[in-house]
């Protein structure tokens, strides 16, 4: 199983991006896609989800900034980040909980920087 992320990247506070996440290989069954994010000197924390059936969940610092979505045919989750804010600041990583174990499979990472 492979998750590739694309789409971080360096931007001012107030701006937008938009993060992709696809997953290719051999699974099961996916469950829930979704990102975590960790900050320099911080732990690993979820910052979005979407479950198979379309519920999605959120970390409240970034409620109604974020939004998830997914692209059930591609295997692929999206982040799209609006009015960014310094803190922001991240590697972002891609996560898939997959089969009957809820398994987790990580991608590997991408730097999103929003300067002040």
């Amino acid at each position: 199983v492979q998750l590739q992320a694309s789409g971080g990247g360096l931007v001012q506070a107030g701006g937008s991006l938009r993060l992709s996440c696809a997953a290719s290989g051999s699974f099961f069954r996916i469950n829930t896609m979704g990102w975590y994010r960790q900050a320099p000197g911080k732990q690993r924390e979820l910052v979005a989800q979407i479950t198979s059936g379309g519920s999605t969940n959120y970390a409240d610092s970034v409620k109604d900034r974020f939004t998830i979505s997914r692209d059930y045919a591609k295997n692929t989750v999206y982040l799209q980040m609006n009015s960014l804010k310094p803190e922001d600041t991240a590697v972002y990583y891609c996560n898939i909980k997959a089969g009957s174990r809820n398994y987790d499979y990580w991608g590997q990472g991408t730097l999103v920087t929003v300067s002040s």
